[in-house]
């Protein structure tokens, strides 16, 4: 694997960004549109709830998930822009390979996931006086996993659109919205019903934000259920590559990319 290739297709993306505001423009709008909203209604409920704090858990929670929501859209937003241009052919009759390919889809992701990070960051502290400063590198774990699991949907996501065809890009913009339920962003997930539980087991995410929770109520960093969320976001880096490639190799041998349209692929 050359880091030389990788870096090609991350300086295709900044060169589509640079000449387009509209591709920029989300990177950060979006982000700050909802730091802003949950932020005052942080603070509505402060003022109904006396005595609670709810901006650290709730905009926290908010600001996490948006962040994991823009490191798995930075990989499928990359992937899309080939989708669209229809540069299919041109990038996989190259010399880049699928280990390059995915991995400047990935530096993708981290150069935009970082700008809506900032922004989110920028805003939540400046008008809402929430810091993630107080609570030092034990963040770090938390943000971590976030986007290892990020990464991992992403790639998924772009399989199932190179399988699927350019129309399947819409079983792709809900995921985050799916899974939240089951991950507990805004509650514990002692409120699920058992069968929401057992799937939540299986999701890194929901670890992050129990001990978010504790976090905020003063207590400790759970550090095993993290480094369990940690190794387990991490194997599915390696599924999620696995079931790309195999994607990858059908598509080859049926002739599948050569006959990719603007509708769904059969």
């Amino acid at each position: 694997m050359r880091f030389s290739r990788a870096a090609a297709v991350v300086l295709r993306q900044f060169y589509l960004m640079r000449g387009s505001l509209s591709r920029v423009f989300p990177l950060f709008a979006w982000v700050g549109i909802d730091i802003v909203l949950w932020g005052f209604m942080s603070r509505y409920l402060n003022t109904v709830a006396s005595g609670h704090n709810f901006v650290p858990a709730l905009l926290g929670a908010v600001l996490l998930w948006d962040f994991f929501t823009r490191v798995m859209q930075g990989v499928t937003m990359a992937f899309f822009e080939d989708v669209w241009s229809r540069n299919f052919l041109n990038v996989f009759a190259s010399p880049l390979s699928i280990p390059e390919y995915l991995g400047g889809l990935v530096i993708s992701s981290v150069a935009t996931s970082f700008v809506g990070l900032v922004v989110m960051l920028l805003v939540s502290t400046a008008v809402f006086g929430l810091s993630f400063a107080v609570y030092g590198a034990t963040i770090i774990p938390f943000v971590l996993v976030l986007f290892l699991f990020g990464i991992a949907l992403g790639i998924v996501g772009c399989a199932l659109v190179l399988r699927l065809g350019p129309a399947a890009e819409w079983f792709i913009w809900p995921i985050p919205a799916v899974l939240s339920p089951f991950i507990g962003v805004f509650y514990p997930l002692s409120t699920l019903p058992r069968w929401m539980r057992l799937v939540s087991r299986f999701l890194p995410p929901s670890y992050v934000f129990e001990g978010l929770r504790k976090v905020v109520a003063g207590g400790a960093a759970p550090g095993t259920p993290l480094l369990w969320g940690a190794c387990m976001a991490a194997a599915y880096i390696f599924g999620a590559c696995w079931i790309f490639l195999r994607v990858h190799r059908h598509a080859v041998r049926t002739g599948l990319i050569a006959r990719y349209s603007a509708e769904t692929v059969n």
